[in-house]
């Protein structure tokens, strides 16, 4: 499975053959915030944590993509899909809304987009999320959950083979929120890579858990 990080909260998922694009954003959804470059791809499948424009610009892709945007459990081609029902806060969506877990395995390999989660898992998600392979979190707190809720989260799931922190602040988002680093505080095994992508094998898994700091593709 090659895991490439886009930006933000946005990867593309590529097992061989078919793809799949978590969360595709709108480049000019946030003047002088959202820098990255806009996202051109044709993936065969997309899937959508939620509705904001950070996170939900399907319009911008090439072809025909099959979007999944509500919790359930799905096929599509290589890919078996669970979408988890979750809110964009901590106060039961009142404030932003809800948010979808997506848990897509595919080549043996599993991983977990976080989507915009806003709060600490239930132990009924944790639950229907499950262990996991490749756990893809957002850190930087505000609209997410923050670096120490991350961090309990990150424990509370295994912590999986690999963690890969999304949706922080950076050269190409300047939302006011953390960066990656307080995250990474305290944390073995982290891996800063200056690629964008990961490639990743269920029988190569790392032995113990890792964090792998990817470099944005756009």
């Amino acid at each position: 499975m090659r895991v490439k990080w886009i930006g933000h909260s946005c990867f593309l998922l590529a097992p061989g053959g078919s793809t799949l694009l978590t969360d595709p954003y709108d480049a000019g959804s946030y003047p002088g915030d959202l820098l990255y470059h806009q996202v051109d791809l044709s993936p065969d499948y997309v899937t959508v944590s939620h509705g904001h424009a950070d996170h939900a610009g399907v319009r911008f892709l090439g072809g025909s993509p099959h979007v999944f945007d509500v919790p359930g459990e799905f096929e599509a081609g290589p890919f078996h899909i669970r979408g988890v029902a979750t809110h964009h806060d901590s106060a039961g969506g009142s404030k932003r809304g809800d948010n979808i877990v997506f848990v897509i395995e595919a080549g043996g390999v599993t991983v977990a987009h976080l989507g915009d989660l806003g709060h600490k898992l239930t132990p009924d998600q944790a639950a229907a999320i499950g262990l996991v392979d490749v756990l893809l979190i957002p850190v930087g707190g505000f609209f997410t959950i923050d670096a120490a809720t991350a961090t309990e989260i990150w424990q509370h799931l295994g912590p999986p083979p690999v963690t890969i922190p999304m949706h922080y602040r950076n050269e190409k988002c300047r939302f006011d929120i953390e960066t990656v680093d307080p995250f990474l505080e305290k944390k073995p095994a982290v891996e800063r890579s200056s690629a964008s992508e990961i490639c990743l094998k269920k029988e190569k898994l790392p032995a113990k858990p890792k964090i792998v700091v990817l470099d944005p593709a756009y």
